[in-house]
């Protein structure tokens, strides 16, 4: 089993940036792929990004491409969501996952993003 927990959210001008670190603890990282997805308020949790076991492959929603990019540092058991040129419509709870196989199956708790314009 994995723990992830996230932090770094907060709020944020339109047009800014924040990083989201997820720490994970009780299995190696490196065993996991990684994915970002997030809920805005009164809609469904989405996918944003996921990252390969390695770091070598990525993925994003086309909404965040060429804005997120999420990364590895499997040394330290973190995944990173770098959110640039943010706008309002990001404004959202951001989780962390892991997937060992087909399904995401480890969660964080979440963590707050306001962006306002």
């Amino acid at each position: 089993q994995v723990q992830v927990v996230e932090s770094g959210g907060g709020w944020v001008q339109a047009g800014g940036p924040l990083r989201l670190p997820c720490a994970a603890s009780g299995r190696t990282l490196s065993s996991y792929v990684m994915g970002w997805f997030r809920q805005a308020p009164g809609k469904e949790r989405e996918f944003v990004a996921e990252i390969s076991r390695g770091g070598i492959v990525t993925r994003y929603i086309n909404a965040v491409r060429g804005r997120f990019t999420i990364s590895r540092d499997n040394a330290k058991n973190t995944v990173y969501l770098q959110m640039n040129s943010l706008k309002p419509e990001d404004t959202a709870v951001y989780y962390c996952a892991t997937k060992l196989t087909s399904d995401y199956d480890y969660w964080g708790q979440g963590i707050r993003v306001t962006v306002s314009s």
